[in-house]
């Protein structure tokens, strides 16, 4: 809703498979298809939008769940098929957002212990964390990014509860990516 009000945007398609945000989804957007659950969604059907807004669910990165990290298989792991979606649609806009926890769970990622060992525990270095996951899969991609973290008492609520944000564009516009520029308002 948020990027709705400040980029004038329309929202095109909605992706959850649980059934009450799926409700809540209805209500605010009743004409909006949703794709369900975003791990079986074929993304060469889905209409190309310039915005992909999102975020993987918290429980398994944040301080008051398991932290059992980004691993597969876990809902926070859900990230890949984020990815997956960015992969195919190409959007001109990424934004990511979740609890302060993504800082320091484990990314549970090819990047982590292999053979090229590119740093853990055995050599006194840290682990790949979720965020820094995340920021290598989208510069993958081919994205930059940059990313903060605010308490939600900057915006006037009670409490702390600090939220990440981060905002990913393509690094180097393709020849579609600049035709969508040229064309209609963001989807």
């Amino acid at each position: 809703m948020a990027i709705d009000t400040v980029l004038d945007a329309e929202v095109a398609w909605v992706c959850d498979n649980d059934p009450a945000a799926s409700k809540v989804l209805a209500h605010h957007y009743p004409d909006v298809p949703n794709l369900g659950d975003i791990t079986a969604v074929n993304w060469d059907t889905v209409e190309p939008v310039d915005i992909i807004c999102g975020g993987s669910p918290c429980q398994d990165i944040s301080a008051a769940g398991q932290r059992r990290g980004m691993a597969p298989g876990t809902r926070s792991g859900l990230w890949t098929a984020m990815a997956d979606a960015i992969a195919a649609l190409r959007p001109q806009l990424v934004v990511f957002e979740n609890v302060r926890g993504i800082l320091s769970a484990e990314a549970h990622c090819d990047l982590e212990f292999g053979p090229w060992d590119l740093g853990g525990p055995r050599d006194g270095e840290p682990a790949l964390r979720a965020l820094g996951r995340v920021l290598g899969d989208l510069a993958d991609l081919g994205f930059d990014a940059e990313w903060t973290c605010l308490p939600a008492s900057d915006i006037g609520a009670p409490h702390q509860r600090y939220r990440v944000f981060l905002a990913a564009w393509p690094a180097v516009p393709d020849a579609a990516d600049l035709r969508r520029q040229r064309g209609g308002a963001a989807r």
